[in-house]
């Protein structure tokens, strides 16, 4: 009978020679890393494609556009003749927004009326829209208050009071969780989380599904003689244990070099990552126990991420994901563990108050442990010969 400590041996003897598992929870890892926050480096959308309906044509409408253009958000691509026109210039790529001046524009703010001003956006990605309606909002703002002054000048007020009426009102913006109002902020420190979901899955399915295709080819492994929680134990202590690395390299090496904000005390992070990595790896246990190819694992979960990007709830609303699909999207661990982590190390939450998603995952570890017990010890039943006498070490 083999001891406990013989099958943390076995695994890891067995992991580190399997290339393509090595190479999916580090190689993986350290590819990711660099590739996907790539095309979120430069933080900001600038320089928006900005068309112009100009129903004024006025001096000062033509200056508002000149002040549009002039701003570091906005860039203006073309003046057209119809909203209409406007519209078929963003449906076709060729701008993100437009800018309609009302007719009599000029008028009514010599008459001293209000004057609505037009903005439209690509609200495709929310960073686009807010950027040409940060634009468009700066330079309308700025010439209404140059024209109010001019009004106030213009009936004998001082210049000191005109520009006190010019300043009256300030914008002061502090962003909270995402100090520079970037992508790199918003979007990879949640994708980060669901890497190392994806990948801890695919290399415990690889591992689980190359045991079960050298059981059908006739081979007797250790894998087969094993008791189940003492071999399930030892699998999650040789995955988990290694898998550290990568996590402390993501939440530390790689929040640093891309200057990602974070407030998460050690302790409380580490707390939280226990029940994700072992509801992860138990999960990964069943997913290669269900298959006798080593290549279907990774198959399916790359299929998956798309879907468990969008069902996370930070990028598309939660509320606005249909029910059935949310129910779902809660009995995977990516799904609580990128609310919590969130919460936890960039809202600056305290523990208590992502307690709910912590309890969450250590639920499903505990349902995904039970199915792997009960699926290897299946896979256990169905390779068993009656007259194996030798264990091969894989």
């Amino acid at each position: 009978m083999l001891g406990f400590w013989d099958l943390v041996r076995l695994e890891l003897r067995t992991l580190l020679a399997d290339r393509a598992i090595m190479l999916t929870l580090f190689g993986g890892v350290f590819f990711y890393s660099f590739l996907y926050p790539q095309p979120y480096l430069h933080q900001l959308p600038r320089e928006e494609p900005v068309v112009v309906v100009n129903d004024d044509g006025s001096q000062l409408s033509r200056q508002l556009e000149f002040m549009a253009d002039a701003t570091p958000q906005v860039k203006l691509v073309a003046r057209v003749a119809s909203l209409d026109e406007a519209r078929e210039w963003m449906l076709t790529g060729k701008a993100s927004g437009i800018l309609h001046i009302p007719r009599h524009f000029y008028r009514d703010l010599m008459l001293g009326k209000s004057v609505t001003l037009s903005y439209a956006g690509d609200a495709s990605y929310f960073l686009v829209y807010g950027t040409i309606a940060e634009g468009l909002a700066q330079a309308g703002g700025t010439l209404a208050a140059q024209v109010k002054v001019a009004r106030l000048l213009s009936h004998g007020e001082a210049l000191p009071q005109a520009a006190m009426g010019w300043n009256a009102v300030g914008l002061n913006v502090l962003p909270v969780f995402n100090p520079t109002m970037g992508y790199v902020n918003y979007v990879v420190p949640a994708v980060f989380v669901l890497i190392l979901h994806q990948v801890l899955l695919m290399g415990a399915g690889i591992l689980g599904a190359t045991q079960n295709q050298r059981s059908l080819r006739g081979e007797r492994g250790y894998w087969q003689q094993a008791p189940v929680l003492a071999l399930l134990l030892a699998r999650t202590l040789v995955l988990g244990g290694l898998f550290v690395l990568p996590v402390s390299y993501f939440f530390g090496f790689c929040f640093d070099h891309y200057g990602i904000a974070r407030s998460a005390e050690p302790g409380a992070l580490w707390l939280f990552t226990l029940p994700f990595l072992l509801a992860t790896t138990w999960l990964g246990v069943v997913l290669g126990a269900l298959f006798t190819r080593r290549d279907l694992p990774t198959q399916v979960v790359l299929v998956s991420s798309l879907p468990l990007v969008f069902l996370a709830g930070f990028i598309w609303p939660v509320e606005l994901i249909p029910m059935p699909l949310n129910w779902l999207a809660q009995w995977v661990p990516s799904t609580p563990a990128i609310e919590g982590f969130l919460r936890l190390n960039q809202m600056g939450a305290e523990f208590n108050q992502i307690s709910s998603y912590w309890w969450q995952l250590w639920g499903l570890a505990l349902f995904n442990g039970l199915l792997a017990i009960l699926l290897l010890a299946w896979r256990q039943r169905q390779g068993r010969a009656p007259d194996m006498e030798t264990v091969s070490e894989g």
